[in-house]
């Protein structure tokens, strides 16, 4: 196909979906909600892939018949949109001991095949040769989803691909797992999401009117968003916005917490009436004698090692708290001590937190809870230290990307805390909110110490930050579309554009 075939292509896709097909890593993955045209779009880039003959063998899993007839069919649109020499749709039957698998195949004259099955066969471990592509869609309600993978990821050991899909079905479900455990860190696999109100903000409902010939407008959109939240209540959340539904109970058990921690200090100062009362000279000598004899024996750091801080502020009510992170040679984390203060003024915190970065070695990052006055340290700090400084205001989405690592290291014994019921208290109190771990905001008032833990996990942030300044020369940006797809075929006829323009069914 000519490359300006494949740029006509893209004007039927919005941009979400061109983001999809553009991302051509061994292994992608997307949570997304239902009815957006994902599929539309795998199908698009598999016949790209199976007609050309740089490509290889495509394979499709989805959890029933429709699905896979739905899929296949919407692959001889796009072949034929494509000008892509295709036999037509076979069907046939794999008997697998207990049941039959019905499968539809679309074979090339480039010598590859899509071929599309009802569920999931054993015979996928056959399956691996040099480039071929594996697709799993609706991923968490396929049968076994584990032991799916397992076969699969033998593919990607001769260049082949994975390409999983999926709304959730839940936070224990293994999708879920798998979307926390890359957000992790711990596999190194591409990772997409896309929301109702994303799909919205790419065109979506302008593409269902262009589809079904209704008049777009603003007001016609949000009504149509409304009564499509409305039909699925109470699961909207869920089915539409990529939060999948939650269980009860703590995030971290107390085990695993007790179990990461050590006989290490959190000290602690209370700022009282009459501190608090003091004329600056004075409340500047007495935290800078808390510091020399509390504080100071503590700032034995490893010259060595990378350092990095979290805090977390508050002015009064809750505790502000600072926690120093050293990262060993293996990239094991400890924090050594936590540093409390309750009811201490602007610049006596300012006082605790610049002795002990002073202090820390090889500085390269501080995370510093900015939100409402907290932006004053962040500041100070920022002003100090300069770019090792991020002064965070944590949004859903900060929790989502960041708070499944460092659950990962404290399952992978890679991170280490103080031994405190406080901070054991704190970590127990994270829950499941929307979907997404965090605490509670009642929490840090009922027991104290939620900010402890928050400094941990900004601490642990900043350990993965690894600021440092670099010069760069950016490359040129690439059209965004289609690129690089390397198709081959012949300019698409408005016929053809039509054609394909009503397979988009939503």
């Amino acid at each position: 196909m000519q490359q300006t075939a494949v740029v006509q292509a893209a004007r039927i896709l919005m941009q979400y979906q061109v983001d999809w097909i553009a991302d051509q890593s061994p292994v992608k993955i997307i949570e997304k909600s239902r009815r957006i045209g994902i599929s539309y779009a795998e199908a698009a880039d598999d016949v790209l892939y199976a007609a050309s003959a740089q490509g290889a063998n495509v394979y499709y899993i989805s959890y029933n018949k429709d699905m896979t007839a739905g899929f296949i069919s919407d692959c001889a649109t796009w072949a034929k949109a494509f000008n892509a020499a295709a036999g037509q749709i076979e069907e046939s039957v794999i008997e697998e001991e207990d049941k039959q698998i019905l499968t539809y195949t679309i074979k090339f004259d480039s010598g590859h095949m899509i071929q599309a099955f009802t569920s999931n066969p054993r015979n996928l471990r056959s399956k691996g040769r040099p480039g071929e592509r594996l697709v799993i869609d609706e991923a968490a309600f396929v049968d076994d989803i584990n032991e799916l993978l397992k076969a699969a990821m033998a593919m990607t050991m001769w260049g082949g691909q994975i390409r999983i899909i999926s709304t959730h079905d839940g936070a224990d479900n293994p999708f879920n797992e798998l979307i926390n455990d890359v957000r992790a860190g711990r596999y190194d696999y591409s990772l997409h999401r896309v929301t109702l109100d994303d799909a919205l903000r790419d065109g979506l409902y302008r593409k269902i009117c262009a589809v079904t010939g209704r008049v777009w407008s603003a007001e016609a959109e949000a009504a149509w968003r409304k009564a499509t939240i409305d039909r699925y209540r109470p699961n909207e959340d869920e089915e539409l916005f990529c939060i999948p539904a939650q269980g009860g109970g703590a995030w971290l058990t107390r085990a695993l917490v007790e179990s990461r921690m050590r006989e290490w200090p959190v000290i602690h100062f209370n700022g009282t009436q009459e501190f608090n009362n003091a004329t600056p000279d004075l409340r500047k000598r007495i935290m800078g004698d808390w510091i020399g004899d509390v504080l100071q024996p503590l700032l034995k750091f490893e010259p060595g090692l990378r350092h990095a801080l979290g805090m977390d502020f508050a002015r009064t009510g809750d505790l502000s708290s600072i926690a120093p992170i050293e990262i060993e040679t293996n990239l094991h984390q400890r924090i050594p001590f936590i540093a409390e203060m309750k009811n201490v003024p602007y610049n006596q915190q300012l006082q605790v937190l610049f002795a002990i970065c002073d202090r820390l070695p090889r500085k390269s990052g501080m995370v510093i809870d900015s939100r409402g006055n907290g932006s004053y340290v962040g500041e100070a700090a920022h002003d100090r230290y300069g770019s090792l400084v991020q002064r965070l205001m944590p949004t859903e989405g900060w929790y989502r990307d960041n708070m499944p690592s460092y659950k990962a290291a404290l399952e992978d014994g890679t991170l280490w805390l103080p031994k405190h019921d406080g901070l054991l208290q704190g970590h127990r109190s994270i829950r499941l909110i929307r979907g997404v771990p965090r605490m509670p905001e009642a929490t840090n008032k009922e027991i104290g110490h939620g900010d402890s833990t928050m400094a941990c996990i900004y601490a642990h942030a900043a350990a993965c930050l690894q600021r440092m300044q670099i010069d760069f020369t950016a490359a040129p940006q690439l059209p965004r579309g289609f690129d690089n797809l390397g198709a081959t075929g012949s300019e698409m006829d408005e016929d053809t554009l039509a054609l394909v323009e009503s397979r988009a069914t939503w």
